[in-house]
């Protein structure tokens, strides 16, 4: 009897393993799974990460071009801005010179 208890435990010991094995087994391959998932999920990322650096990219050359053109336009404008002051300038000193004789005229004729 007494080799007969060992080999039934010693069946049930092993029977207790193999509970303990097939269920971390089966933990190992849904671990593996979820480690695959986000291993792809991280791959993506990175790919969208790339992408969204290049659109940026292109949208500071975009708009560094945009402000190169913005900026020799207000350049222009300030020009002509200036030359049109300078002639507003001349047009009311030649206005004042103007209404400067017709009062002199005026008070002389008096």
């Amino acid at each position: 009897t007494g080799d007969g208890a060992a080999a039934g435990s010693y069946g049930y010991a092993n029977s207790g393993y193999s509970v303990y094995e097939e269920e971390n087994d089966r933990l190992t391959e849904s671990l593996r799974t979820k480690v695959s998932a986000i291993k792809s999920l991280s791959i993506e990322i990175g790919t969208e990460v790339k992408n969204q650096n290049k659109m940026l990219s292109e949208i500071e050359n975009d708009f560094d071009s945009t402000g190169g053109l913005l900026g020799a336009t207000m350049g222009r404008l300030r020009t002509l801005s200036r030359g049109s002051q300078t002639k507003l300038l001349c047009y009311m000193m030649l206005f004042s010179l103007f209404v400067f004789f017709v009062i002199y005229w005026i008070i002389k004729l008096r």
